[in-house]
């Protein structure tokens, strides 16, 4: 396995993966606006035997903050520390850069969904930590956690 920060192609990795993960990415439309709008971000994608088995989108949003904007590994291939190398790979792009903090968006506990809940421990785990719910960021029915974690720069 390897870890490759992706020039081309960023789309169609992304269509690949999220189409596999209908628990996380059931919603069309956000699943369509997570696929477009990976173009113009940055890209880190695992690679196994020339397949892609997971991935993260990265957006800078200024000098003090980096968010990721998407992520998703193969349901296979859950649990193998492929979630934990491509947030390591984006702590160090962010770092590099000297960027102070890494954020993330995901749903709150008020979903009791049970993959998000299994998403939110992961986030708890690589030493992310709640910061602020928005009940309505995205609508009634998905309250928005953002979670944050302060970078070494």
């Amino acid at each position: 396995m390897r870890l490759k920060q992706i020039a081309t192609g960023k789309s169609e990795i992304c269509r690949e993966i999220l189409e596999a993960l209908p628990q996380w990415f059931g919603i069309e439309q956000a699943r369509e606006n997570y696929i477009t709008q990976a173009v113009n971000l940055v890209m880190f994608a695992c690679i196994s035997k020339d397949s892609h088995i997971g991935f993260l989108t990265l957006r800078t949003h200024n000098n003090w903050n980096a968010e990721i904007h998407c992520m998703g590994v193969l349901p296979q291939q859950h649990r193998q520390g492929i979630g934990t190398l491509l947030i390591n790979a984006a702590f160090e792009y962010s770092n590099a850069r000297g960027i102070k903090f890494l954020t993330v968006k995901t749903l709150s506990e008020a979903s009791k969904d049970k993959h998000y809940a299994q998403t939110r421990d992961f986030y708890l785990k690589t030493g992310f930590v709640p910061f602020e719910e928005f009940p309505d960021f995205w609508d009634d029915d998905n309250p928005c956690l953002m979670m944050i974690k302060p970078l070494d720069a």
